[in-house]
């Protein structure tokens, strides 16, 4: 599945798509891969990374599909895309079986999944990521980590770095956060 998503072909469709021309693939997966949110999980609003440092790329384009069989809007984890200036929510999807989201990634684009999975189940909310970039990165940009946004009146709590590590620790077994910490690390984001 991964190698397809990364195949020429699969490329040209996302550059005629978006009309981005030069995308690449990641092949380190650099935070992308199969995402598993459990119960009482969330993903704050943000504006992704910009700068593949190994590769010296620009990040361009996010792309999520969706592995929940029979998810229905109130199991929470809907993917949220709002204004730049977090005024607004734009949309938002709920993560069903085989929802194809792709969309163009910036300082200023603004997503996430902000509300707690509630599956009644205890089903966690399944997603792949991938993440294209294009030869673009030159010494005039700045790069930046994951920068979080609070949504207004929503109560929502600013993300920290100790937040982050927090709720990694809580909802994931010790060989697994110890592995994520040391990639956080090398992302900047802990």
């Amino acid at each position: 599945m991964f190698q397809a998503l990364n195949s020429k072909s699969f490329i040209r469709f996302l550059e005629e798509m978006t009309g981005i021309d030069g995308l690449i693939p990641d092949p380190y997966y650099h935070g992308a891969g199969i995402h598993r949110t459990n119960n009482g999980g969330y993903l704050g609003i943000h504006a992704d990374f910009n700068h593949h440092k190994q590769m010296n790329l620009e990040r361009r384009l996010n792309v999520l599909i969706y592995l929940n069989p029979d998810w229905q809007a109130d199991y929470g984890g809907s993917f949220e895309v709002w204004t730049d200036d977090m005024q607004e929510k734009i949309a938002a999807f709920p993560p069903v079986m085989n929802r194809f989201c792709c969309f163009s990634t910036s300082s200023t684009s603004m997503h996430g999944n902000p509300e707690p999975v509630n599956h009644p189940d205890g089903q966690p909310r399944l997603s792949i990521a991938l993440y294209y970039y294009t030869a673009t990165w030159s010494d005039s940009h700045v790069a930046h980590s994951t920068l979080f946004r609070v949504r207004p009146g929503m109560g929502d709590v600013a993300e920290s770095k100790e937040h982050r590590l927090h709720k990694m620790r809580k909802y994931t077994p010790p060989v697994v956060h110890g592995f994520a910490e040391k990639v956080m690390r090398k992302l900047r984001l802990v």
